[in-house]
Protein backbone atom coordinates (compact mmCIF):
# COMPACT_ATOMS: atom_id res chain seq x y z
CA UNK A 1 0.00 0.00 0.00
CA UNK A 2 1.48 3.66 -0.77
CA UNK A 3 2.17 5.26 1.93
CA UNK A 4 3.83 8.43 0.16
CA UNK A 5 2.05 11.81 1.46
CA UNK A 6 -0.32 14.21 -0.88
CA UNK A 7 1.25 17.21 -2.59
CA UNK A 8 -0.83 19.11 -0.40
CA UNK A 9 -4.10 19.74 1.27
CA UNK A 10 -7.05 20.26 -1.07
CA UNK A 11 -8.70 23.92 -1.16
CA UNK A 12 -12.21 24.77 -1.10
CA UNK A 13 -15.01 23.35 -4.31
CA UNK A 14 -15.38 26.28 -6.25
CA UNK A 15 -17.97 26.63 -9.40
CA UNK A 16 -15.35 26.00 -12.69
CA UNK A 17 -14.49 28.92 -14.25
CA UNK A 18 -15.22 29.95 -18.01
CA UNK A 19 -12.12 27.89 -19.75
CA UNK A 20 -9.87 30.28 -22.45
CA UNK A 21 -11.00 29.44 -25.96
CA UNK A 22 -9.91 25.47 -26.31
CA UNK A 23 -9.05 24.31 -23.13
CA UNK A 24 -11.34 21.55 -22.57
CA UNK A 25 -13.29 21.80 -19.43
CA UNK A 26 -13.83 17.43 -19.63
CA UNK A 27 -11.39 15.43 -20.58
CA UNK A 28 -12.91 11.46 -21.43
CA UNK A 29 -10.47 8.41 -21.29
CA UNK A 30 -11.29 5.35 -23.10
CA UNK A 31 -8.83 2.62 -21.90
CA UNK A 32 -8.96 0.01 -24.73
CA UNK A 33 -7.00 -3.62 -25.30
CA UNK A 34 -7.66 -5.25 -28.47
CA UNK A 35 -10.52 -3.40 -29.14
CA UNK A 36 -10.02 -2.91 -32.95
CA UNK A 37 -13.67 -3.65 -33.42
CA UNK A 38 -15.72 -1.49 -31.17
CA UNK A 39 -13.18 1.66 -30.62
CA UNK A 40 -14.21 3.61 -34.11
CA UNK A 41 -18.53 3.07 -33.09
CA UNK A 42 -17.69 3.88 -29.61
CA UNK A 43 -15.59 7.18 -30.14
CA UNK A 44 -17.74 8.72 -32.92
CA UNK A 45 -21.07 7.38 -31.14
CA UNK A 46 -19.20 9.51 -28.13
CA UNK A 47 -17.96 12.26 -30.03
CA UNK A 48 -21.43 13.45 -31.57
CA UNK A 49 -23.05 13.24 -28.50
CA UNK A 50 -21.10 15.27 -27.05
CA UNK A 51 -20.79 17.83 -29.75
CA UNK A 52 -24.76 17.95 -29.61
CA UNK A 53 -25.46 17.96 -25.52
CA UNK A 54 -22.55 19.09 -24.03
CA UNK A 55 -21.83 23.19 -23.21
CA UNK A 56 -17.94 23.23 -22.37
CA UNK A 57 -14.88 22.63 -25.03
CA UNK A 58 -14.13 18.74 -24.43
CA UNK A 59 -11.96 16.32 -25.04
CA UNK A 60 -11.97 12.11 -25.68
CA UNK A 61 -8.61 10.13 -25.00
CA UNK A 62 -7.84 6.78 -26.10
CA UNK A 63 -5.61 5.07 -24.00
CA UNK A 64 -4.29 2.40 -25.41
CA UNK A 65 -3.11 -0.38 -22.70
CA UNK A 66 -0.42 -2.35 -24.92
CA UNK A 67 -2.92 -3.92 -27.21
CA UNK A 68 -1.78 -6.27 -29.92
CA UNK A 69 -4.13 -6.17 -33.05
CA UNK A 70 -4.80 -2.79 -35.38
CA UNK A 71 -6.00 -1.14 -32.36
CA UNK A 72 -3.48 1.47 -32.29
CA UNK A 73 -4.00 2.24 -36.04
CA UNK A 74 -7.61 2.93 -35.83
CA UNK A 75 -6.87 5.25 -32.72
CA UNK A 76 -4.26 7.27 -34.85
CA UNK A 77 -6.97 7.55 -37.45
CA UNK A 78 -9.87 8.93 -35.10
CA UNK A 79 -7.36 11.32 -33.67
CA UNK A 80 -6.16 12.47 -37.14
CA UNK A 81 -9.95 12.60 -38.68
CA UNK A 82 -11.24 14.61 -35.42
CA UNK A 83 -9.90 17.40 -33.73
CA UNK A 84 -11.19 16.69 -30.27
CA UNK A 85 -9.74 12.77 -29.77
CA UNK A 86 -6.20 12.34 -29.01
CA UNK A 87 -4.38 8.72 -27.92
CA UNK A 88 -1.69 7.39 -25.72
CA UNK A 89 0.09 4.08 -26.15
CA UNK A 90 0.85 2.59 -23.03
CA UNK A 91 2.91 -0.56 -22.91
CA UNK A 92 1.56 -2.24 -20.38
CA UNK A 93 -2.05 -3.60 -19.40
CA UNK A 94 -4.23 -2.53 -16.85
CA UNK A 95 -7.07 -0.01 -16.83
CA UNK A 96 -5.87 1.75 -13.59
CA UNK A 97 -2.06 2.16 -14.90
CA UNK A 98 -3.96 3.59 -17.70
CA UNK A 99 -6.53 6.49 -15.84
CA UNK A 100 -3.54 6.84 -13.66
CA UNK A 101 -0.95 8.12 -16.11
CA UNK A 102 -3.84 9.73 -18.48
CA UNK A 103 -5.76 11.82 -15.71
CA UNK A 104 -2.14 13.02 -14.30
CA UNK A 105 -1.37 14.64 -17.52
CA UNK A 106 -4.31 15.99 -18.80
CA UNK A 107 -5.05 19.77 -18.19
CA UNK A 108 -8.62 19.06 -18.07
CA UNK A 109 -10.21 20.44 -14.82
CA UNK A 110 -12.83 17.91 -14.84
CA UNK A 111 -11.80 13.90 -15.99
CA UNK A 112 -14.10 10.94 -16.61
CA UNK A 113 -13.36 7.85 -18.10
CA UNK A 114 -15.96 4.50 -19.18
CA UNK A 115 -15.97 1.53 -20.99
CA UNK A 116 -15.60 1.27 -24.87
CA UNK A 117 -18.39 -0.89 -25.25
CA UNK A 118 -20.64 2.14 -24.23
CA UNK A 119 -23.14 -0.57 -21.56
CA UNK A 120 -23.91 2.68 -19.88
CA UNK A 121 -26.29 5.07 -21.27
CA UNK A 122 -24.09 8.53 -22.49
CA UNK A 123 -27.73 10.61 -21.50
CA UNK A 124 -25.85 10.40 -17.96
CA UNK A 125 -22.39 12.14 -18.88
CA UNK A 126 -23.76 15.70 -18.12
CA UNK A 127 -25.75 14.64 -15.03
CA UNK A 128 -22.15 13.01 -13.66
CA UNK A 129 -19.98 15.73 -14.22
CA UNK A 130 -22.15 18.44 -13.72
CA UNK A 131 -21.51 18.09 -9.71
CA UNK A 132 -17.94 18.53 -10.77
CA UNK A 133 -17.76 21.31 -12.92
CA UNK A 134 -20.28 23.43 -10.08
CA UNK A 135 -18.51 22.59 -6.77
CA UNK A 136 -20.54 20.67 -5.58
CA UNK A 137 -18.75 17.03 -5.40
CA UNK A 138 -15.31 15.55 -5.57
CA UNK A 139 -16.06 12.39 -7.40
CA UNK A 140 -19.35 10.92 -9.31
CA UNK A 141 -19.58 7.82 -10.36
CA UNK A 142 -22.67 6.05 -12.53
CA UNK A 143 -24.55 3.15 -10.58
CA UNK A 144 -26.43 0.02 -11.79
CA UNK A 145 -27.74 -0.45 -8.16
CA UNK A 146 -29.64 2.66 -7.92
CA UNK A 147 -33.21 2.34 -7.36
CA UNK A 148 -33.99 4.22 -10.46
CA UNK A 149 -31.62 2.37 -12.50
CA UNK A 150 -32.54 0.44 -15.51
CA UNK A 151 -30.24 -2.19 -16.01
CA UNK A 152 -30.68 -5.46 -18.33
CA UNK A 153 -27.69 -8.18 -17.43
CA UNK A 154 -27.46 -11.59 -16.77
CA UNK A 155 -28.04 -13.52 -13.85
CA UNK A 156 -24.79 -14.44 -12.73
CA UNK A 157 -23.27 -10.52 -13.78
CA UNK A 158 -25.99 -9.30 -11.43
CA UNK A 159 -25.68 -11.63 -8.64
CA UNK A 160 -21.92 -10.93 -8.69
CA UNK A 161 -22.16 -7.49 -8.53
CA UNK A 162 -24.06 -7.53 -5.59
CA UNK A 163 -22.53 -9.99 -3.89
CA UNK A 164 -19.17 -7.45 -4.51
CA UNK A 165 -20.73 -4.35 -3.34
CA UNK A 166 -21.74 -6.26 0.26
CA UNK A 167 -18.59 -7.15 0.74
CA UNK A 168 -17.35 -3.91 0.29
CA UNK A 169 -20.20 -2.94 2.55
CA UNK A 170 -19.21 -5.34 5.38
CA UNK A 171 -15.63 -5.45 5.24
CA UNK A 172 -14.48 -1.27 3.99
CA UNK A 173 -17.92 -0.17 5.77
CA UNK A 174 -18.19 1.37 1.78
CA UNK A 175 -21.63 3.73 1.41
CA UNK A 176 -21.46 3.99 -2.09
CA UNK A 177 -23.37 1.64 -4.13
CA UNK A 178 -21.21 0.43 -6.89
CA UNK A 179 -17.52 0.27 -7.61
CA UNK A 180 -17.16 -1.21 -10.70
CA UNK A 181 -19.45 0.69 -13.28
CA UNK A 182 -17.12 1.82 -16.37
CA UNK A 183 -18.85 5.33 -15.55
CA UNK A 184 -16.80 7.77 -13.57
CA UNK A 185 -15.84 11.45 -13.41
CA UNK A 186 -12.98 12.90 -10.72
CA UNK A 187 -11.95 16.84 -10.15
CA UNK A 188 -8.39 17.15 -11.32
CA UNK A 189 -7.21 18.60 -8.28
CA UNK A 190 -8.82 15.47 -6.28
CA UNK A 191 -7.12 13.64 -8.56
CA UNK A 192 -3.94 15.22 -8.14
CA UNK A 193 -3.71 14.73 -4.61
CA UNK A 194 -5.65 10.92 -4.50
CA UNK A 195 -4.06 9.41 -7.33
CA UNK A 196 -0.70 8.84 -5.72
CA UNK A 197 -1.92 7.00 -3.07
CA UNK A 198 -4.16 4.31 -5.13
CA UNK A 199 -1.84 1.27 -5.51
CA UNK A 200 -3.99 -1.25 -7.50
CA UNK A 201 -3.20 -0.62 -11.38
CA UNK A 202 -5.94 -3.00 -12.49
CA UNK A 203 -9.42 -3.20 -12.38
CA UNK A 204 -9.61 -3.17 -8.52
CA UNK A 205 -8.66 0.66 -9.33
CA UNK A 206 -11.97 1.90 -9.29
CA UNK A 207 -12.63 0.67 -5.94
CA UNK A 208 -9.46 1.74 -3.91
CA UNK A 209 -9.87 5.18 -5.30
CA UNK A 210 -13.15 6.05 -3.84
CA UNK A 211 -12.84 3.77 -0.61
CA UNK A 212 -10.06 6.17 -0.06
CA UNK A 213 -12.09 9.17 -0.94
CA UNK A 214 -15.06 8.19 1.06
CA UNK A 215 -12.27 7.65 4.15
CA UNK A 216 -11.03 10.89 3.61
CA UNK A 217 -14.19 12.38 3.76
CA UNK A 218 -14.64 13.54 0.02
CA UNK A 219 -18.17 13.80 -1.70
CA UNK A 220 -18.94 11.12 -3.86
CA UNK A 221 -22.04 12.00 -6.23
CA UNK A 222 -23.90 8.80 -7.40
CA UNK A 223 -26.17 8.84 -10.64
CA UNK A 224 -29.03 6.53 -11.53
CA UNK A 225 -27.76 4.73 -15.12
CA UNK A 226 -29.39 3.13 -17.88
CA UNK A 227 -26.54 0.05 -18.39
CA UNK A 228 -26.92 -2.99 -20.95
CA UNK A 229 -24.59 -5.93 -20.53
CA UNK A 230 -21.73 -6.51 -23.39
CA UNK A 231 -22.38 -9.92 -23.84
CA UNK A 232 -18.97 -10.03 -25.79
CA UNK A 233 -17.21 -8.35 -23.00
CA UNK A 234 -13.43 -9.95 -22.30
CA UNK A 235 -13.46 -9.28 -18.90
CA UNK A 236 -12.11 -12.60 -17.41
CA UNK A 237 -14.74 -12.56 -13.85
CA UNK A 238 -13.22 -15.48 -11.75
CA UNK A 239 -9.54 -13.64 -12.07
CA UNK A 240 -11.19 -10.10 -11.60
CA UNK A 241 -12.84 -11.38 -8.93
CA UNK A 242 -9.71 -12.94 -7.27
CA UNK A 243 -8.04 -9.59 -7.77
CA UNK A 244 -10.63 -7.74 -6.17
CA UNK A 245 -10.88 -9.76 -2.89
CA UNK A 246 -6.77 -9.67 -2.58
CA UNK A 247 -7.45 -5.67 -2.75
CA UNK A 248 -10.09 -5.59 -0.55
CA UNK A 249 -7.52 -7.55 1.84
CA UNK A 250 -4.87 -5.60 1.36
CA UNK A 251 -6.83 -2.07 1.49
CA UNK A 252 -8.72 -3.22 4.88
CA UNK A 253 -5.00 -3.78 6.42
CA UNK A 254 -4.05 -0.69 5.33
CA UNK A 255 -6.68 1.17 6.90
CA UNK A 256 -6.76 -0.96 9.99
CA UNK A 257 -3.15 -0.05 10.79
CA UNK A 258 -3.59 3.40 9.58
CA UNK A 259 -0.58 3.28 7.34
CA UNK A 260 -2.41 5.84 4.79
CA UNK A 261 -1.91 9.34 5.37
CA UNK A 262 -5.76 10.22 4.68
CA UNK A 263 -5.87 12.92 6.76
CA UNK A 264 -3.74 14.89 4.27
CA UNK A 265 -6.61 14.13 2.04
CA UNK A 266 -9.46 16.58 3.96
CA UNK A 267 -10.56 19.24 2.30
CA UNK A 268 -10.83 22.25 4.66
CA UNK A 269 -14.05 23.54 2.48
CA UNK A 270 -14.52 26.03 4.97
CA UNK A 271 -18.63 25.85 3.35
CA UNK A 272 -19.60 22.40 5.33
CA UNK A 273 -21.64 23.64 7.93
CA UNK A 274 -19.83 21.31 10.46
CA UNK A 275 -16.67 23.58 9.99
CA UNK A 276 -17.82 26.55 10.99
CA UNK A 277 -17.41 28.27 14.45
CA UNK A 278 -20.10 28.54 16.65
CA UNK A 279 -19.69 30.58 19.70
CA UNK A 280 -19.91 28.35 22.95
CA UNK A 281 -19.67 25.04 21.25
CA UNK A 282 -16.72 23.15 21.17
CA UNK A 283 -15.47 21.84 17.63
CA UNK A 284 -16.50 18.10 17.27
CA UNK A 285 -18.00 18.19 20.88
CA UNK A 286 -21.54 16.30 19.69
CA UNK A 287 -19.43 13.53 18.06
CA UNK A 288 -16.98 13.07 20.74
CA UNK A 289 -19.98 12.77 22.97
CA UNK A 290 -21.39 9.82 20.45
CA UNK A 291 -18.12 7.81 20.00
CA UNK A 292 -17.40 8.11 23.74
CA UNK A 293 -20.50 6.55 24.97
CA UNK A 294 -20.36 4.25 22.68
CA UNK A 295 -17.07 3.33 23.28
CA UNK A 296 -17.88 3.19 27.13
CA UNK A 297 -20.45 1.04 26.96
CA UNK A 298 -18.67 -1.61 24.99
CA UNK A 299 -15.99 -1.01 27.25
CA UNK A 300 -17.92 -1.41 30.17
CA UNK A 301 -19.53 -4.86 28.98
CA UNK A 302 -15.93 -5.86 28.22
CA UNK A 303 -15.25 -4.77 31.59
CA UNK A 304 -17.57 -6.78 33.20
CA UNK A 305 -17.24 -9.92 31.17
CA UNK A 306 -13.54 -9.82 32.27
CA UNK A 307 -14.40 -8.94 35.58
CA UNK A 308 -16.62 -11.84 36.32
CA UNK A 309 -14.24 -14.25 34.09
CA UNK A 310 -10.84 -13.01 36.83
CA UNK A 311 -13.49 -12.93 39.84
CA UNK A 312 -13.97 -16.68 39.50
CA UNK A 313 -9.68 -17.49 39.84
CA UNK A 314 -9.35 -14.70 41.86
CA UNK A 315 -9.97 -12.06 44.58
CA UNK A 316 -12.06 -9.03 43.75
CA UNK A 317 -9.55 -6.34 43.99
CA UNK A 318 -7.26 -8.54 41.56
CA UNK A 319 -9.94 -8.88 39.28
CA UNK A 320 -11.09 -5.21 38.84
CA UNK A 321 -7.25 -4.65 38.36
CA UNK A 322 -6.98 -6.78 35.71
CA UNK A 323 -10.22 -6.26 34.05
CA UNK A 324 -9.96 -2.89 34.63
CA UNK A 325 -6.45 -2.54 32.95
CA UNK A 326 -6.91 -4.60 30.11
CA UNK A 327 -10.31 -2.45 29.22
CA UNK A 328 -8.47 0.18 29.44
CA UNK A 329 -6.08 -0.26 27.33
CA UNK A 330 -8.72 -1.24 24.93
CA UNK A 331 -11.09 1.81 25.27
CA UNK A 332 -8.07 4.30 24.90
CA UNK A 333 -7.10 2.76 21.31
CA UNK A 334 -11.03 2.65 20.45
CA UNK A 335 -11.14 6.17 21.44
CA UNK A 336 -7.91 7.15 19.94
CA UNK A 337 -9.48 6.33 16.68
CA UNK A 338 -13.11 6.47 17.06
CA UNK A 339 -14.15 8.97 19.30
CA UNK A 340 -11.07 11.80 18.74
CA UNK A 341 -9.97 10.74 14.94
CA UNK A 342 -6.51 10.04 15.58
CA UNK A 343 -4.67 7.97 12.88
CA UNK A 344 -1.43 6.37 12.40
CA UNK A 345 1.16 5.04 15.06
CA UNK A 346 2.31 8.13 15.62
CA UNK A 347 2.05 9.51 19.53
CA UNK A 348 0.38 5.79 20.17
CA UNK A 349 2.38 5.08 23.31
CA UNK A 350 2.62 8.55 24.64
CA UNK A 351 -1.60 8.17 24.34
CA UNK A 352 -1.48 4.85 26.13
CA UNK A 353 0.86 6.28 28.79
CA UNK A 354 -1.40 9.30 29.43
CA UNK A 355 -4.25 6.59 29.24
CA UNK A 356 -2.62 4.44 32.02
CA UNK A 357 -2.78 7.62 34.45
CA UNK A 358 -6.49 7.55 33.10
CA UNK A 359 -6.98 4.40 33.92
CA UNK A 360 -5.08 5.06 38.01
CA UNK A 361 -8.01 7.33 38.43
CA UNK A 362 -10.86 4.61 36.94
CA UNK A 363 -8.85 2.04 39.88
CA UNK A 364 -8.48 4.41 42.50
CA UNK A 365 -12.76 5.38 42.25
CA UNK A 366 -13.69 1.66 41.73
CA UNK A 367 -11.46 0.27 44.11
CA UNK A 368 -12.11 2.77 46.72
CA UNK A 369 -15.90 1.58 46.05
CA UNK A 370 -15.31 -1.82 46.68
CA UNK A 371 -13.03 -1.32 49.78
CA UNK A 372 -16.17 0.76 51.60
CA UNK A 373 -18.35 -1.84 50.13
CA UNK A 374 -16.58 -5.07 52.18
CA UNK A 375 -16.48 -2.61 54.80
CA UNK A 376 -19.82 -2.43 55.52
CA UNK A 377 -20.51 -5.61 54.51
CA UNK A 378 -18.03 -9.16 54.94
CA UNK A 379 -19.79 -11.23 51.89
CA UNK A 380 -21.21 -9.14 49.55
CA UNK A 381 -23.26 -10.45 46.89
CA UNK A 382 -21.55 -10.75 43.48
CA UNK A 383 -24.98 -8.90 42.21
CA UNK A 384 -24.60 -5.78 44.74
CA UNK A 385 -20.68 -5.81 43.71
CA UNK A 386 -21.87 -5.14 39.70
CA UNK A 387 -24.19 -2.71 40.98
CA UNK A 388 -21.24 -0.50 43.00
CA UNK A 389 -19.00 -0.93 40.41
CA UNK A 390 -21.22 0.23 37.50
CA UNK A 391 -21.70 3.74 39.21
CA UNK A 392 -18.45 3.96 40.47
CA UNK A 393 -17.19 3.66 36.53
CA UNK A 394 -19.93 5.96 35.60
CA UNK A 395 -18.57 8.78 37.40
CA UNK A 396 -15.29 7.46 36.16
CA UNK A 397 -16.23 7.65 32.80
CA UNK A 398 -17.21 11.27 33.45
CA UNK A 399 -13.74 12.25 34.18
CA UNK A 400 -12.58 10.24 31.79
CA UNK A 401 -13.76 12.12 29.07
CA UNK A 402 -12.92 15.46 30.69
CA UNK A 403 -9.22 14.03 30.67
CA UNK A 404 -9.05 12.42 27.19
CA UNK A 405 -10.37 15.95 25.40
CA UNK A 406 -8.29 18.01 27.58
CA UNK A 407 -4.99 16.48 28.05
CA UNK A 408 -4.58 12.93 26.33
CA UNK A 409 -6.28 13.85 23.12
CA UNK A 410 -6.57 17.71 22.77
CA UNK A 411 -7.51 19.75 19.50
CA UNK A 412 -4.18 20.76 18.32
CA UNK A 413 -5.71 22.02 15.12
CA UNK A 414 -4.39 25.78 15.93
CA UNK A 415 -0.87 24.33 16.57
CA UNK A 416 -0.87 21.97 13.27
CA UNK A 417 -2.08 25.28 11.42
CA UNK A 418 1.07 27.32 12.58
CA UNK A 419 3.16 24.19 12.16
CA UNK A 420 1.63 23.86 8.32
CA UNK A 421 4.22 26.24 6.72
CA UNK A 422 7.49 23.99 8.03
CA UNK A 423 6.05 20.64 7.30
CA UNK A 424 7.00 18.92 4.28
CA UNK A 425 3.45 17.26 3.56
CA UNK A 426 1.20 20.61 3.64
CA UNK A 427 3.36 22.30 0.93
CA UNK A 428 0.62 23.60 -1.35
CA UNK A 429 0.62 21.77 -4.78
CA UNK A 430 1.32 22.90 -7.83
CA UNK A 431 -1.41 23.79 -10.06
CA UNK A 432 -0.11 24.77 -13.21
CA UNK A 433 -1.88 23.14 -15.81
CA UNK A 434 -0.20 20.58 -18.22
CA UNK A 435 -0.34 20.72 -21.67
CA UNK A 436 -1.72 17.32 -23.23
CA UNK A 437 0.45 14.41 -23.52
CA UNK A 438 3.09 15.67 -20.68
CA UNK A 439 3.50 14.25 -17.28
CA UNK A 440 4.38 15.93 -14.10
CA UNK A 441 7.63 14.15 -13.43
CA UNK A 442 6.54 13.35 -9.74
CA UNK A 443 3.51 11.18 -11.15
CA UNK A 444 5.44 9.59 -13.90
CA UNK A 445 5.76 5.93 -13.71
CA UNK A 446 9.09 4.43 -14.56
CA UNK A 447 6.89 1.41 -16.21
CA UNK A 448 4.90 3.55 -18.53
CA UNK A 449 5.62 4.70 -21.43
CA UNK A 450 3.41 7.73 -22.54
CA UNK A 451 3.51 8.42 -26.32
CA UNK A 452 0.90 11.03 -27.58
CA UNK A 453 0.02 10.88 -31.44
CA UNK A 454 -1.95 13.69 -31.57
CA UNK A 455 -2.74 16.27 -28.69
CA UNK A 456 -5.16 19.27 -29.63
CA UNK A 457 -4.38 22.20 -27.24
CA UNK A 458 -7.13 23.97 -29.24
CA UNK A 459 -10.09 23.87 -30.55
CA UNK A 460 -9.93 25.20 -34.11
CA UNK A 461 -13.78 25.32 -34.81
CA UNK A 462 -15.97 28.41 -32.82
CA UNK A 463 -16.24 28.37 -29.26
CA UNK A 464 -18.86 26.36 -27.09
Amino acid sequence: MRTDSSPGTLPAREHLPAAPAGTPVLDVVIPVYNEEKDLQPCVRRLHEHLDRTFPYAFRITIADNASTDTTPQVARQLAAQIPEVTTFRLEQKGRGRALRAVWSASDAPVLAYMDVDLSTDLNALLPLVAPLISGHSDLAIGSRLARSSRVVRGTKREFISRAYNLILRGSLQARFSDAQCGFKAIRRDVAQVLLPLVEDTGWFFDTEMLVLAERAGLRIHEVPVDWVDDPDSTVHIVKTATDDLKGVWRVGRALATGSLPLDRLARPFGDDPRDRDIEDVPKGLARQLVGFCVVGVLSTLFYLLLYSGFRVFTGSQIANALALLVSAVANTAANRRLTFGVRGRGGAVRHQAQGLVVFGIGLALTSGSLAALNAATSEPAHSTELAVLIAANLAATVLRFLLFRAWVFPDRREDDSARAASSPYDTTYDTTPFRAGEVADSWRDATVQLLPVRPHDTDARDLR
